[in-house]
């Protein structure tokens, strides 16, 4: 037996849909990471919950501060490259439907609500800590929160079933 379904359209990155998510990230990052940087004391952490605390610090790097010491021209000119990817890719697809157009549009928030801080301050504010105890993990913020759930997405999409080969 064959599917007959037909497959699901994208909306894409400039649909009401898929820009509504990216400045729903955009302005939550924002304004989650200027409370922040106004209200916590760099390098020190609250605890929320036995796995996460408040730790405001200064991210001169990428995810899980990964080049670290490029410099702001280099990470600004690799997110803004990597980001016209994704956005090409968007408007590339062709199934899947708002789960994909999600996928992307919170990949593209994501990106953009990070590049913002490199351009702006040099650095990403990141403020979440996720830790075990006294073992530490890492320390992030809203838009790579963004970042991870968007390829989430597109991986149970393409991944898992989604998409027939």
């Amino acid at each position: 037996m064959t599917d007959t379904a037909a497959p699901t359209a994208v909306p894409g990155p400039i649909s009401a849909f898929g820009l509504s998510i990216i400045g729903a990230v955009l302005v939550l990052d924002q304004a989650s990471k200027f409370i922040a940087d106004q209200t916590l004391e760099f390098g020190r952490y609250i605890d929320l919950l036995p796995i996460l605390a408040l730790l405001r610090v200064n991210n001169t790097g990428v995810a899980f501060s990964v080049g670290h010491g490029l410099g702001s021209l280099v990470l600004v000119a690799a997110t803004a490259i990597i980001t016209l990817f994704v956005f090409y890719l968007w408007h590339s697809a062709k199934e899947g439907g708002r789960l994909v157009a999600a996928g992307f549009a919170l990949i593209i928030g994501g990106a953009l609500g990070n590049l913002i801080d490199r351009v702006r301050l040099g650095h990403v504010i990141d403020f979440l800590y996720l830790h075990i105890g006294d073992r530490g993990f890492f320390v992030f913020n809203l838009a790579d929160v963004a970042l991870t759930i968007g390829p989430v997405l597109l991986a149970w999409f393409y991944l898992l079933g989604g998409r027939k080969v």
